[in-house]
């Protein structure tokens, strides 16, 4: 008898070790987290660009800016990636920089093609009269 029920808790155990069919659901979405973390895996170039506004800058001012900033993605089809910003950090560590624009670009040569882009340039003419100061941060992701 105890041959027997040995053998019977060897089988279970063996069987109950070897991979279980995965269900639709689940390989759909490990499909998709597959496609997720190929798509950011590929290192992408992003471009920080922070304004202080001088004093002088009325509200209407500053919003024109921002309008015109935020005009650039549906102007210059080499942004592939935006979104913008005020300040709120409690830090009070920003000097004076109280808007971020973040861009993403796919190469070196896109980001290029942005900076000398006449609606980027136009832009600059837009903002130029009212910013105190600006700086700006270009990296790859890694």
């Amino acid at each position: 008898m105890k041959p027997t029920i040995i053998g019977i808790f060897a089988t279970l155990l063996f069987a109950s070790c070897g991979e279980q069919p995965k269900k639709e659901t689940t390989v759909k979405q490990e499909v998709a987290s597959t496609e997720k973390s190929e798509e950011t895996a590929r290192p992408q170039l992003r471009h920080v660009v922070l304004f202080k506004f001088k004093e002088t800058s009325s509200e209407e001012d500053i919003q024109q800016v921002e309008e015109a900033f935020n005009a650039l993605p549906s102007k210059i089809s080499e942004i592939k990636g935006y979104e913008w910003g005020t300040n709120n950090s409690p830090e009070n560590l920003n000097k004076g920089l109280t808007h971020c624009f973040f861009l993403t670009f796919s190469s070196e040569e896109d980001r290029d093609t942005y900076l000398t882009h006449p609606d980027h340039v136009a832009f600059g003419d837009i903002a130029g009269p009212h910013i105190a100061d600006v700086t700006v941060v270009d990296y790859w992701t890694k």
